[in-house]
């Protein structure tokens, strides 16, 4: 069988590729195709996630194995695009280069016979022009985007911070002033 996803770009405007490949392909070659469609040079890492009918983001599949005892943790490659997605469970996340996220929503769309003739995975039809950078995102469970850099709340006041001027040495702190490598 021939499973027929839309994988949109999470963004405002419509952006998104319909991709058709084998049931028996792997995450790793929907992964591909996915990189393709889009015009990925795909050199960075991704992973696919688990999801709920909601979206709500659950188990990693990552492209590599990133855990602590190498072939411990299964990839990608392991998983057989039947063996994790039908026609109950038909969504799952998909996420490009961690630096930049660009964030999918990749969706099965229909399960149907292939067609003779075809080369698989396909691309079926592309919707929208990918933007040069990635969506920001809002990572605050409001949506709205944490303010992770700004000032700290802390215990600490003038007092505790003169310490550290020039005019007093590491003694002061109960260490010694040398030997610092």
């Amino acid at each position: 069988m021939v499973y027929k996803f839309r994988v949109i770009l999470d963004t405002e405007e419509d952006i998104f590729r319909d991709i058709a490949i084998l049931e028996e392909d792997t995450l790793e070659d929907l992964h591909n195709a996915i990189v393709n469609a889009f015009g990925f040079d795909g050199l960075e890492i991704a992973s696919f996630y688990t999801c709920d009918d909601e979206w709500i983001q659950d188990e990693e599949i990552p492209l590599f194995d990133t855990g602590d005892t190498p072939g411990e943790q299964k990839t990608m490659a392991d998983y057989v695009l039947s063996s994790i997605l039908d026609r109950d469970n038909n969504k799952i996340i998909y996420v490009y280069d961690f630096l930049n996220m660009w964030t999918f929503f990749v969706e099965l769309a229909a399960i149907e016979e292939p067609e003779t003739g075809v080369s698989y995975p396909d691309l079926l039809f592309v919707h929208g022009v990918m933007p040069a950078t990635a969506p920001d995102m809002a990572f605050g469970a409001d949506g709205v985007d944490d303010d992770l850099y700004g000032e700290f709340d802390d215990d600490y006041d003038e007092e505790d911070m003169d310490m550290f001027d020039d005019d007093h040495n590491m003694g002061d702190l109960g260490l010694d002033d040398h030997n610092w490598n």
